[in-house]
């Protein structure tokens, strides 16, 4: 027995319409595999990431595992910010610098950018 992959992750949302403009339109995810009315995927590098409307996902506004890897984590706040998106000021780690986003319903999500 072994575990190929991480199958998908998951974040429970209230608005569909406004979870997918925001993961898709504001994050830039780009959609894959099922888009339906309570549930759409997005594609990470080759991983899932998925948000619905439903019991099983979750309580909206408490996930806080997805961190999404940046290559330029500067511009890529500037440019969140720039379309009114709140981010917080950059946290230098001793491996990568990270910063905070919330999606509309108050889920968290890490923006990374590793170290050369």
């Amino acid at each position: 027995m072994s575990v190929a992959h991480v199958a998908f992750t998951m974040y429970p949302v209230t608005d569909m319409t406004r979870a997918v403009t925001f993961y898709g339109d504001v994050l830039g995810l780009p959609k894959s595999g099922l888009d339906g009315e309570h549930w759409v995927e997005f594609d990470v590098a080759g991983t899932t990431f998925g948000v619905g409307d439903f019991e099983q996902v979750g309580r909206p506004g408490t996930a806080q595992s997805l961190a999404l890897e940046v290559e330029d984590l500067n511009a890529f706040r500037a440019a969140l910010v720039k379309r009114g998106v709140e981010v917080t000021d950059p946290h230098v780690l001793a491996n990568c610098t990270i910063a905070l986003v919330r999606d509309p319903d108050g889920n968290q999500i890490w923006l990374h950018e590793r170290k050369k």
